[in-house]
């Protein structure tokens, strides 16, 4: 099974190399193009840390802290998939780490990296399944962890189909530390032996937030919404609820985030057409700019600031939660305290039910988002009370990382041996 899924991987990947290679930015190029192919920086000893693209990034910052904190003689490592999660990893990332484009997941170029590399240990951050990687990590004696793992049920529906190329894959890992139980539930369900798998939580509560607020944001005057990573569908249904309540708010501004830049000018056509006053966050200055009591959208074209201007918001409504598609994280909001609106569709973060029951996130659709908005608006200390029940749950949940890395320890021999 193993030969057939690199027959197709391979002919996949050779599809598409030249789009994949051409869409990137020029100067990029050539890095992605060698570090696919395996030509990572070399050290005599490593510790790699995968994490696919800017969420997971964020979520293995605290990780790489403490694994630097604690083997300072081996080099640290951070593969990503994506521009973005490279971009965003390059900015918060320990000082000292490389940051490289994961290799394609072919044998003989794995082999590569593990000879450059020589690494100690291969950590997974969420649950990104290379089947290559695990099978040829694991046989020249590298332990290939998972932490922060987590998975979907809808992603299960599909594992379950191919579970006997999963037991296998699942074989060459050492041990999978989960974000809850439904998530070892589902994990062993699909392969996963039981004897390897923990639930050690979820990462995205120890997070390491930003310091202050941006003075921009911060200098806004009235009340002011952040509808943080929206996808296409979603901008539509959260401008006509801040239309809804503009008339009775005349003051109410909202920073409108969308979750992936190439939609930024998108976005910026549809305010046009929907005869939106806007101004981009591009064209305000560091102090000063935005802060004109007058309302208004904001929108946020640039890359790397959303978890900070939570901080200002009066109200806080999840992107990627109306369009069906598993929800964006709710926590950054959470830790500043505050009141936290979703969609129905959070599948991604199963904890956000417990957010709902104790009062500290509401849930709505897309008819009732305004009402409710207004109603936050008009009653501030009962938003404020919701949200400070969203940081208790935030603090109450922290400890993730540390659990992680008692399992990591287990797995970390300083005097293994790599077989080339």
């Amino acid at each position: 099974m193993f030969f057939i899924y690199s027959i197709l991987y391979t002919l996949v990947a050779f599809i598409l190399l030249l789009p994949e290679y051409l869409k990137r930015p020029a100067e990029l190029r050539p890095r992605w193009l060698r570090e696919k192919f395996g030509y990572l920086p070399e050290a005599a000893s490593s510790i790699w840390v995968h994490a696919v693209s800017v969420g997971e990034v964020g979520a293995s910052i605290g990780l790489l802290q403490r694994l630097k904190a604690e083997y300072p003689d081996s080099a640290l490592l951070l593969s990503t998939v994506t521009d973005t999660g490279r971009k965003v990893a390059i900015g918060r990332v320990p000082e000292g780490t490389q940051v490289v484009y994961l290799p394609f997941d072919i044998g003989f170029i794995l082999r590569r990296c593990i000879k450059r590399l020589r690494p100690r240990i291969f950590i997974v951050v969420e649950t990104e399944l290379w089947p290559n990687a695990f099978r040829v990590l694991s046989q020249a004696g590298v332990p290939v962890v998972v932490v922060n793992g987590r998975i979907s049920e809808r992603s299960v529906s599909g594992y379950r189909k191919i579970s006997f190329f999963m037991k296998r894959v699942f074989s060459s890992a050492h041990g999978f530390g989960m974000q809850g139980e439904a998530d070892a539930g589902r994990i062993i369900e699909i392969g996963a032996p039981k004897d390897k798998v923990a639930v050690t939580g979820n990462f995205k509560f120890d997070m390491k937030m930003p310091g202050e607020v941006p003075s921009w944001a911060g200098s806004l005057s009235g009340p002011l919404i952040v509808a943080g990573s929206t996808h296409r569908g979603e901008e539509e249904v959260i401008l006509d609820a801040y239309r809804e309540n503009r008339g009775k708010f005349p003051h109410l501004s909202l920073i409108l985030a969308p979750r992936h830049p190439e939609r930024f000018r998108e976005v910026e056509e549809l305010l046009k057409s929907a005869g939106f006053s806007y101004r981009k966050r591009s064209d305000l200055g560091e102090t000063s700019g935005a802060g004109t009591g007058d309302g208004g959208v904001i929108l946020l074209d640039t890359i790397g600031e959303l978890s900070a201007i939570y901080g200002a918001a009066d109200i806080a409504v999840i992107g990627k939660s109306f369009i069906g598609t598993g929800g964006q994280n709710p926590l950054e909001p959470a830790y500043w305290g505050k009141p936290v609106v979703c969609g129905p569709h959070m599948e991604n973060f199963p904890f956000i039910k417990e957010f709902y029951l104790e009062g500290a996130a509401f849930e709505v659709d897309s008819n009732t988002l305004a009402k409710k908005i207004k109603e936050l608006l008009l009653a501030p200390e009962s938003a404020r009370a919701t949200g400070l029940k969203a940081r208790e749950l935030f603090m109450r949940n922290s400890g993730a990382v540390e659990r992680a890395m008692g399992m990591i320890r287990d797995y970390i021999n300083p005097a293994a041996s790599v077989r080339q």
